[in-house]
């Protein structure tokens, strides 16, 4: 009955989980859950305004516009330069998403033909590597290593992979090891894209949820950058705005171009109202933002202090809102998530999830309160690992 593309592919991550986590629920058991990262706190409430009367004006009800409203796309290239120092043309360099999963998806059909190679990192968002499948593409898995600092040996690419790659993924800060990347690292890739004719897309979407003065860079802001690759940003986590479905890429025109050219084929643009309370989120007080980094801070301190009191190390993150925890021993990662799920009521996402290369880790989101992690810990000191 299905497509060949449809049977290549696993189940998605998040659906499972989502499975196991109603049949807790089901029994009438208390969850915890640690395991998507979806924002528990609302939306903030001058953009939630903002929805309302937009959505009131007759004139949002219309079809938008397929590259998005220039006035979106105008704050968003203020918003780059604001807060990554980077220059974009709001017309020519910037195209409104329906939030950046939706760009990573739909992007590899601008640029792939059958048997090309999309280079994806491993442990990462699945979303890349099924992105490349769908436009017939052949992922390849670019290991991302703790010894490495959780980044990709670009040198260890093979040589005939190199040959037929067209497109790389990259994601700093990272989901779901929360590793961080300095401009040097972003420098490398420009010369290694240059070098080997290959397309950059940095997935950003976690460019804002920081810790103790940590300031996320920008791919697009390295020289050269412009040149070879586009950036994807998302309002989902920065305004707790993950329903909403918003987001933008920016970077070199000619691939905007192309990618707008998917769009317009397949989607008909974010509604008008979303993209209006998108431009009270880029253009209003940034106040929001960082509040929930504090309040995510301290969730981060607490959930820190119980994994090392039952004996994980684990380095504090300095961005996301996610704690990448090696599992303890004796366990694999689905293993162990399985234990806290039907011994202790957690859920936390198997590393293996995310990739091969993820075994021996497991993902926590921080979309608790403190008092919910505190319980957590606790029940995780029960089991005695």
């Amino acid at each position: 009955m299905y497509s060949d593309r449809i049977n290549a592919l696993p189940p998605y991550l998040f659906a499972t989980i989502d499975e196991s986590k109603a049949k807790m629920l089901a029994k009438g058991i208390d969850v915890i859950d640690l395991g998507i990262g979806d924002p528990d706190q609302p939306t903030p409430s001058h953009i939630v305004e903002s929805m309302c009367q937009a959505v009131r004006d007759p004139a949002t009800h219309r079809y938008p516009s397929y590259t998005g409203m220039l006035e979106f796309r105008k704050a968003a290239a203020r918003w780059c330069n604001e807060t990554k120092g980077i220059n974009i043309d709001p017309e020519g360099q910037t195209l409104t998403l329906i939030g950046s999963k939706e760009g990573v998806a739909h992007v590899p059909l601008a640029f792939i033909n059958p048997g090309d190679v999309v280079l994806c990192p491993d442990p990462a968002y699945p979303v890349y590597k099924i992105g490349a499948q769908f436009a017939g593409g052949e992922p390849f898995t670019i290991p991302l290593l703790e010894e490495n600092d959780f980044l990709p040996d670009l040198d260890a690419i093979p040589a005939d992979m190199l040959a037929r790659a067209k497109l790389m993924f990259i994601n700093y800060p990272n989901n779901p090891t929360s590793a961080t990347a300095d401009r040097s690292f972003f420098e490398e890739v420009v010369e290694f894209s240059k070098n080997n004719n290959i397309i950059v897309v940095h997935d950003n979407a976690y460019s804002q949820m920081v810790y103790e003065g940590y300031q996320s860079s920008s791919f697009l802001s390295v020289d050269g950058a412009m040149d070879v690759g586009i950036e994807l940003f998302s309002l989902s986590k920065t305004y707790n705005m993950t329903g909403w479905r918003l987001g933008f890429a920016v970077g070199n025109e000619k691939l905007i171009k192309g990618f707008g050219k998917v769009k317009s084929n397949i989607d008909s643009g974010a509604f008008d109202a979303i993209q209006r309370a998108g431009i009270t989120a880029l253009t209003g007080s940034q106040q929001c933002v960082s509040d929930m980094n504090r309040i995510y801070e301290k969730r981060r301190n607490a959930l820190l202090k119980g994994l090392h009191g039952i004996g994980l190390d684990v380095k504090p993150p300095k961005a996301t809102f996610y704690i990448w925890a090696p599992v303890p021993k004796g366990y694999d990662s689905m293993g162990f998530s399985q234990l806290l799920l039907e011994k202790a009521g957690i859920v936390a996402t198997p590393g293996v999830g995310f990739g091969p290369y993820g075994e021996g880790y497991i993902r926590f989101a921080l979309t608790q309160s403190v008092e919910r992690i505190n319980e957590a810990v606790i029940r995780m000191e029960e089991l005695r690992i």
